[in-house]
């Protein structure tokens, strides 16, 4: 059974947001228009980057804990991954904007990108020397930066409201991932290509990596939604 861990995280993963995208006040499905062409567009992006690293180094899947079927290298579960969570995660965007209308985080919006911006980009300048720190940050900085300047603030707050929410499923799936309740770790990271400090089992990087990962997906989401005229799922 071990070898059904990883795909079992998955299915945890969007077990609830899929059964819940048919009901009848969030109607998450009307939106699958917008969000596939996010998910895919996004997912080309970072399967490129998780081969990479994989090449180099950077870290590894555990064979214990994968079904055994690999698609250049990288097990169908990781493919996967950059598919099923996105998912999750704009479906905790869209339920917090039907429950929450008003953007409480707004104003946190333009400091929020002034502040982290230049911070990432100075972290991954500083840590050259270590691959998924440097190539993280540094990405995860574009993200925001591109997400700003095609945007502005808006979404943002929004944003920020769903990332702080999504930390908990986050850091119980990636917790279970990198070791946090099993012998080996499912994903193995090389340590001395990042920081080493951790939460729980979690590196620090994984919390950025997710944030670029998900503001990704809610950028060309909402690129895509903004060009068909729709009544705002906050304002029902």
């Amino acid at each position: 059974m071990e070898k059904y861990l990883y795909s079992g995280v998955l299915l945890f993963a969007i077990s609830y947001p899929l059964a819940q995208s048919f009901e009848r006040r969030i109607r998450y499905v009307s939106q699958w228009y917008a969000l596939f062409p996010a998910l895919l567009i996004s997912a080309a992006i970072f399967v490129v980057w998780d081969y990479w690293f994989t090449q180099i180094g950077v870290w590894e899947f555990n064979p214990r804990y994968v079904l055994g079927i690999y698609f250049f290298e990288l097990p169908l579960e990781e493919w996967l991954f950059f598919i099923i969570i996105p998912f999750a995660c704009v479906f905790i965007y869209e339920v917090l904007i039907f429950f929450f209308p008003r953007d409480v985080f707004q104003p946190l919006a333009k400091p929020f990108v002034f502040v982290m911006v230049p911070f990432l980009a100075g972290l991954a300048l500083f840590h050259l020397d270590k691959w998924y720190t440097s190539v993280n940050f540094l990405f995860g900085s574009f993200v925001l930066l591109l997400h700003f300047l095609v945007f502005s603030d808006r979404y943002l707050g929004r944003f920020l409201f769903a990332y702080l929410v999504h930390l908990v499923p986050l850091l119980i799936c990636n917790g279970i991932l990198t070791g946090g309740l099993t012998e080996e770790p499912v994903v193995i990271y090389n340590n001395s290509e990042n920081l080493g400090v951790r939460i729980w089992s979690v590196p620090i990087e994984d919390l950025i990596y997710s944030m670029s990962l998900f503001l990704l997906n809610i950028s060309i989401f909402e690129k895509i939604r903004s060009r068909k005229t729709i009544v705002p799922l906050g304002s029902l």
